[in-house]
């Protein structure tokens, strides 16, 4: 991945999002919004220490919201909720909570059609189960009102460079792919979907100047992803590379989740 800017930013401790005008940078219970062209702080939301919000794992912008994944990491049992903050003021605007789920700890979620795609962490070490280690992490596939539709293992071959903890980031590529950070190595995982089975192909790895966490896509620029590099406390954006898919395989996009 090319890097294409830098934003220093004290919040750049857990990930980032963008749109076209502002980036925005997330830690636990803060988001910094900074101007995309000067970086200056325009705002910044603040929640208590040891409230309701605990733990902003992931963020991304759309249509003047800003969708993000909330956990109540290390506690357990994990609980994880969906929070929406208007992008013009800041202002949390809606909250949904997904309660107590065997599917882990909810890291990043994305839109998948007219559904959702969300990817849930386990942890070998603080904030997991004794039962359940990093390979039980899993992308689930549901529809507008959260009802689970179907779901994918990550194979193996992404799950260890996460060990031992899972996917920080992820997120729907502009081509249907599926891309994945793990939560400290310079790497974007690719993955797209098996014609059969259960679990997703990993096609390619993209070096990454940005040490693991949440990323997103900026959809108002072409193939690039804001990220962070969190001992430079620093929001980067890359160019990413497209990425050919193999023969036989398929674009998450292109999945139908009906019988």
């Amino acid at each position: 991945a090319i890097e294409v800017g830098r934003y220093p930013a004290q919040e750049a401790r857990q990930g980032a999002a963008a749109d076209a005008d502002h980036i925005y940078a997330i830690v636990n219970f803060i988001i910094g919004k900074y101007d995309k062209t000067s970086g200056e702080l325009i705002q910044r939301w603040q929640g208590a220490r040891g409230g309701p919000i605990r733990h902003l794992n992931s963020c991304f912008a759309e249509n003047g919201k800003l969708y993000c994944a909330n956990s109540n990491f290390p506690e357990v049992p994990m609980a994880s909720s969906i929070e929406v903050f208007d992008t013009e003021t800041l202002k949390h605007s809606q909250s949904l909570s997904l309660g107590v789920l065997d599917e882990g700890s909810l890291t990043w979620f994305d839109r998948l059609d007219d559904g959702w795609l969300a990817g849930f962490a386990h942890y070998d070490a603080d904030g997991g189960l004794s039962y359940k280690d990093h390979r039980f992490a899993t992308i689930n596939r549901y529809d507008n009102a959260w009802r689970r539709l179907g779901g994918w293992m990550i194979p193996e071959s992404v799950i260890a460079r996460m060990q031992p903890y899972a996917a920080s980031g992820g997120a729907i590529g502009p081509d249907g792919l599926l891309y994945l950070t793990g939560h400290d190595r310079p790497e974007m995982y690719v993955l797209a979907a098996p014609a059969m089975g259960p679990k997703l192909v990993h096609i390619a790895t993209i070096a990454i100047d940005a040490e693991g966490q949440a990323f997103a896509w900026d959809k108002s620029e072409e193939r690039v992803v804001v990220g962070i590099s969190r001992p430079n406390s620093e929001v980067r954006a890359f160019t990413v590379p497209e990425v050919q898919l193999p023969e036989g395989l398929k674009r998450l996009t292109e999945v139908n989740f009906s019988l």
